[in-house]
């Protein structure tokens, strides 16, 4: 090993510090498909990606037809749909345009939460309010909304787990 690779490695106590592992779990929440070794990998990470915004735009459209048909009369629930709609398109966007584990990740939160929020007002009424499954649009909503999430945290957790290509942190 001569001195310039040595230079490269950090110190065993380094890896252990705290600023080291915040920066390493910063490098992998704000990693990319570029950083992939694999096309085949990058392009479906890519692919699940952009379906899964597909699907949270789905699902934000679904939200914003409901409180324009009546759901923005009910308390809590009404401005709920209403922000649910505007973030999952805006999710969706920078889904499409950055494809970032930390972007999946919210992504998948937040079709997970939407679709849990469905069943718990089904089921023991949320925030006074019971749902029922049969009306329209709510098998339909949780289909899009529990498929989006399985997607969406399927690719962040593969590009989380990753190893980067040699010479990328971040793309």
């Amino acid at each position: 090993m001569n001195v310039d690779q040595t230079s490269t490695l950090a110190p065993a106590h380094e890896a252990s510090h705290p600023a080291s592992l915040l920066r390493r779990t910063i490098q992998r929440l704000t990693r990319g498909p570029a950083t992939l070794p694999s096309p085949a990998a990058r392009w479906a990470i890519t692919a699940l990606a952009v379906a899964g915004a597909g699907l949270t735009v789905w699902s934000g459209v679904i939200h914003l037809q409901l409180w324009s048909q009546g759901y923005r009369d009910i308390s809590v629930i009404g401005p709920l749909f209403l922000i649910q709609g505007i973030a999952s398109i805006v999710l969706a966007l920078a889904l499409v345009v950055f494809r970032r584990v930390f972007l999946l990740t919210a992504g998948a939160a937040l079709m997970a939460g939407t679709g849990v929020g469905l069943l718990l007002s089904a089921t023991v009424g949320l925030f006074g309010y019971q749902e029922s499954l049969a009306i329209t649009d709510a098998q339909t909503s949780l289909m899009v909304e529990f498929t989006g999430a399985a997607l969406l945290a399927g690719a962040a957790a593969v590009l989380a787990a990753a190893r980067p290509r040699a010479g990328l942190a971040r793309r």
